[in-house]
């Protein structure tokens, strides 16, 4: 996928990115849904991810729960809504979020030299970001293995 050609529809924009970070990590701080150390640290590691990359075509949504696999084999994608040119890290990012044993095995599936810490810093950026969301339409970052989880697992790496 990341080998495709890129769409003729602009992707996000870092300013956006930036812009978007902080006034989630606002909202979080004001609203207290996690603890002030949490949101600030999270932000610091998310700051990693808000760098040039070279686009490639991305899903932008590549969750465990949209792609499809029958034994080893991925039979279908499906969401293709946010797809837009981006960084390929952002795509293994949510791909791995929440089930951070299994970076490893896809990286070594994936084959090329990926940053590690850059796909750990859009964990953080992801999960910040969609926490207003996901509480505005009924779902519970709070939940084992969701995004909270996902942010006070970054601070235990501290």
């Amino acid at each position: 996928m990341h080998d495709a050609p890129l769409p003729p529809w602009p992707g996000r924009r870092l300013d956006d990115l930036m812009a978007e970070l902080d006034s989630e990590c606002a909202w979080l701080l004001a609203t207290a849904v996690l603890p002030a150390e949490v949101v600030r640290r999270n932000r610091e590691i998310a700051e990693a991810a808000l760098r040039p990359w070279t686009p490639v075509f991305i899903h932008g949504d590549l969750q465990i729960t949209h792609v499809f696999v029958d034994d080893d084999r991925v039979t279908g994608v499906i969401d293709w809504s946010e797809a837009a040119p981006g960084d390929a890290m952002f795509d293994l990012a949510i791909l791995t979020l929440g089930h951070e044993e299994r970076l490893h095995d896809l990286l070594a599936g994936y084959g090329a030299d990926m940053d590690r810490d850059v796909i750990r810093a859009w964990w953080s950026l992801r999960s910040l970001v969609a926490s207003r969301w996901l509480i505005a339409h009924g779902f519970d970052p709070d939940a084992p293995g969701c995004e909270f989880d996902v942010l006070r697992a970054r601070m235990r790496e501290a």
